[in-house]
């Protein structure tokens, strides 16, 4: 017991060192673990063995991980990407498997071996782009929405993948008729799981949360989730493919986001461990003789399925630029090649001469994509000559569209936050001329008459066309650092003496957005405070002068004070369901509309949504009268949620 500790501890320093370097790095944690792995295994300083007993703890990471893939699966999401999904998707799967084919035909690899290659080849990684596409707020652009598409349909091909390689592995009696064997055992538990599961599951889901204790609905969740992984095991089948089956089921429950946080600390810990036993089984003492067959895949990895890719998206009508980028984002291997890695592994799949390389590449491959992803612009200039004019277009319009703004406020970021201030600065009478990269947004805040164009406002040409120098102040109305950074840099070098106001969430980076030209920063946690005391004074019978004077001492105090408050864990809590928000929405009445010609109170829109505002022929501020009757070309601004705005735009245009 006290002998294995010392190991326990070791891992354990390793892991927060190597991760805390990850972060700092912008790079994935499971990087880190990797190298923990690689560094500390049998293979290197040999400080932690890789006995089976760390093995199959392991593999409860893979079963947490597919847990949570399973909750995440969505029908309707699957429906509304379904040309991505099923179009670029599914061809990239199996197009990179076919390509491994001739390697089984050659006699380098049996079939199933090649089918795992293919499958462990054709994997992206869903962590490293999902992130770097939300951070740069690109998941609704072309290129992010068929990214998006195709990580989701790789999560899908997991599944069978699982069930394919190790029914090709044992072939009883032929490999047709082992993966005719394992398809009628996998519909068989399917069948079971799907058709009893829900009738079982949210009655005694029920039962166990009426009884208020959160230590027994994680045991409740815990049994259920390890207990259909081993069903499916029963079955010949993977754990991992059972964990998958539960996750769906609990996904079409009202416990789907409890689930979803309770199960995280666990995933976390055990996937972390899982890429440290896959670190630990790299020998790069022995890639000295098989550096060929490791610059080999990282060829496919890299420019091959890069140009894959492209040819796919190209082949769907997509535009070069378009095409290129999502290859680009997709080019590198993921966290699923791991786990098929570690599948083929466990039923001796791959030999070692093809599995330490292929190891060796997957996770070069990974470490290079962060850097490629960033120069990807530029490689998306040389390779398509037409994309200078494209955004020499984009630029005019935006020039165009700005040209008659003097004195106005270039609102970086159209949000809440921007269109609460957009708002403020109307009723003043300022101008304003915003910027966003969600182009639904822009869509929707352009019809409804708002000064807004689609554009990355940390780009130098796109400050500079939308009017920077005859603006009066510059607003970044998004926290994001690395952005507003980007965006001081640019306009301090354009117009020095322009006043700039920075929104950031806490306190941590004041200081450096100070120094980079910032004239004051909001910071979102301050404010909450300032609000949350000022209720509670006024609460307790303070005056309100006294409030809005000891509110106006601390803004003057410039958050001296907050800079030496304690943090605790509640600080950063998670993400509340965004779905059930009012939202604005403008609904264009088309000359086919059935709204046309009937009066306002005719609609009977009120028990729906609230009609904020309708726009006629760019005349604003239009007066709002039940008798106001709905004209060809209105455009109606409605607010309500967004079950309710659809109701709303079908009564509008169908009755």
């Amino acid at each position: 017991m006290h002998g294995a500790l010392p190991a326990t501890l070791i891992l354990l320093a390793a892991s927060v060192l190597a991760v805390v370097a990850c972060r700092q790095l912008k790079l994935p944690a499971l990087l880190g673990y990797l190298l923990v792995g690689i560094i500390i295994g049998p293979n290197a300083l040999a400080l932690l063995e890789d006995s089976a007993d760390t093995a199959y703890l392991a593999e409860f990471g893979i079963v947490f991980l597919m847990f949570s893939i399973g909750l995440e699966f969505s029908l309707p999401k699957l429906k509304a990407l379904r040309r991505a999904v099923f179009g670029l998707g599914l061809g990239q799967v199996v197009l990179t498997i076919l390509l491994t084919l001739p390697l089984a035909l050659l006699g380098k690899l049996s079939l199933p071996a090649t089918v795992a290659l293919g499958g462990i080849l054709a994997m992206s990684s869903t962590a490293i782009v999902s992130t770097i596409l939300n951070e740069r707020l690109e998941l609704t652009t072309p290129h992010g929405q068929q990214v998006i598409g195709v990580l989701l349909f790789q999560d899908i091909a997991v599944v069978p993948l699982l069930i394919l390689i190790p029914a090709l592995a044992n072939p009883a009696g032929g490999v047709w008729q082992a993966m005719g064997l394992a398809a009628v055992k996998a519909a068989v538990v399917l069948t079971i799981l799907l058709y009893f599961g829900p009738r079982i599951l949210r009655p005694w889901f029920h039962v166990v949360a009426k009884q208020h204790s959160k230590e027994l609905f994680i045991v409740n969740l815990l049994l259920f989730s390890l207990g259909t992984a081993y069903l499916t095991s029963l079955a010949g089948l993977s754990l991992a493919l059972g964990a998958f089956l539960a996750g769906m089921l609990i996904a079409e429950t009202e416990y789907r986001y409890q689930v979803e946080e309770d199960i995280q600390p666990f995933r976390d810990v055990l996937l972390g461990l899982f890429f440290v036993t896959v670190g630990m089984r790299l020998d790069i003492s022995a890639l000295g003789d098989n550096v060929p067959l490791l610059l080999t895949f990282l060829l496919i990895l890299l420019p091959l399925k890069a140009l894959l890719i492209f040819g796919i998206s190209r082949a769907m009508g997509t535009t070069p630029a378009t095409a290129w980028r999502t290859g680009l984002l997709l080019a590198q291997a993921g966290e699923f090649g791991f786990v098929l890695i570690a599948l083929a592994h466990e039923h001796f799949l791959l030999p070692p001469t093809i599995e330490q390389p292929l190891l060796a590449a997957v996770l070069l491959s990974m470490l290079a994509a962060p850097f490629l992803i960033q120069k990807r612009d530029w490689l998306v200039r040389r390779f398509v000559s037409s994309e200078w004019l494209n955004e020499s277009v984009a630029l005019t319009q935006i020039a165009v569209q700005a040209m008659m703004t003097r004195n106005h406020v270039v609102i970086c970021g159209y949000g809440r936050s921007g269109q609460n201030l957009a708002r403020l600065l109307e009723q003043e009478n300022i101008d304003f001329y915003a910027l966003d990269l969600d182009p639904e947004r822009v869509q929707e805040a352009s019809a409804a008459g708002h000064n807004i164009s689609f554009g990355d406002a940390s780009k130098r040409e796109v400050l500079m066309a939308a009017g920077l120098s005859r603006a009066r102040a510059v607003v970044v109305t998004f926290a994001d650092t690395h952005m507003a950074m980007r965006i001081l840099s640019h306009v301090q070098s354009l117009r020095p003496g322009i006043p700039i106001i920075v929104r950031t969430l806490d306190e941590t980076d004041v200081d450096k957005l100070r120094e980079a030209g910032a004239v004051e920063v909001v910071s979102e946690v301050m404010e909450g405070s300032l609000m949350l005391a000022s209720h509670t004074l006024m609460m307790l019978g303070t005056p309100l002068n006294r409030v809005l004077a000891r509110i106006r001492q601390v803004r003057e105090e410039r958050y001296e004070l907050f800079r030496g408050f304690f943090h605790g864990a509640t600080d950063n809590p998670g993400d509340p369901n965004e779905q059930a928000q009012p939202r604005l929405h403008s609904v264009l009445i088309t000359d086919t509309a059935s709204a046309i010609g009937r009066k306002l109170d005719e609609l009977q829109l009120d028990n729906l949504v609230e009609v904020k505002a309708i726009r006629r022929r760019h005349v604003r501020n239009l007066q709002l009268s039940p008798e106001l009757e709905i004209l060809s070309g209105d455009v109606l601004v409605l607010l309500g949620t967004p079950e309710e705005l659809a109701k709303a735009e079908y009564r509008l245009l169908t009755g």
